[in-house]
């Protein structure tokens, strides 16, 4: 399973298919996995608590999966690969929503259910 955070307003589609700005933008959806979800929600989501966590079957997709370096332009070395998603993402891909917010110290870890994989 890969993982993607979006704010509980875009999610469900209207459609039925997920398209987040990325897709557009840079051509792919943002992904991580179970040990690096908390880097990207703690880089790119600090002071947001109206986020919801997808968990994406891959093998439900029927579009790209690459794994790659952040998109960041950072130098990758020593850093994790993300699993980008070339594609739009059908709503029936997505195995569970999760509610994604951060503790009291405004600091966002793996939700519980996610981490012993009651997905």
């Amino acid at each position: 399973m890969i993982l993607h955070i979006c704010g509980q307003d875009e999610w469900p589609p209207v459609d039925g298919t997920y398209r987040p700005e990325s897709l557009a933008g840079e051509g792919f959806v943002h992904c991580s996995d179970f040990g690096t979800t908390h880097l990207s929600a703690n880089r790119f989501f600090a002071g947001r608590d109206d986020l919801v966590l997808l968990v994406i079957n891959p093998a439900a997709l029927d579009v790209p999966i690459r794994w790659e370096p952040p998109a960041d332009g950072d130098d990758p070395t020593g850093r994790p690969l993300f699993p980008h998603v070339y594609g739009p993402v059908p709503q029936d891909a997505v195995v569970a929503v999760h509610t994604f917010r951060p503790d009291i110290k405004g600091v966002f870890t793996l939700p519980t259910a996610i981490a012993e994989n009651r997905l």
